[in-house]
């Protein structure tokens, strides 16, 4: 589905694609195996795609946003990761992710493609 989303937002003109994954290439997730399955495969197919679209301009890149406080998280797991996050011991924020999409579509971010960004606020490297 993916795939073919891409394929008619590039037939349409888009020139500024972003995909979605997660923290999968930073840590074994064995409990999650489909979930893990879905973004795994974002995140690889994030570099053909780039060298697909970049001949007619498009960039194409995929956001790991890390754990953010959409609200589906108990209390008990929210106090949980808050106090294992490096940066700020606070979840990110949907606003924390929106900034660098936001980013990621402008002209500004045109020389960047085929990469996934970690904007987790160190949720990655956290020890």
């Amino acid at each position: 589905a993916t795939i073919l989303l891409v394929q008619a937002a590039a037939a349409a003109g888009v020139r500024r694609v972003v995909l979605f994954t997660t923290g999968v290439h930073q840590r074994p997730m064995p409990t999650e195996l489909p979930y893990v399955v879905s973004k795994a495969a974002l995140q690889g197919v994030t570099a053909t795609l780039a060298a697909a679209l970049a001949p007619a301009g498009a960039t194409v890149n995929c956001v790991n946003p890390g754990p953010t406080d959409t609200g589906y998280a108990d209390e008990e797991t929210r106090r949980f990761v808050a106090g294992r996050m490096p940066l700020a011991a606070r979840w990110g924020r949907p606003e924390d992710t929106a900034e660098l999409v936001a980013w990621l579509v402008s002209d500004a971010a045109g020389w960047v493609t085929g990469q996934t960004i970690d904007s987790d606020g160190g949720w990655g490297v956290r020890p």
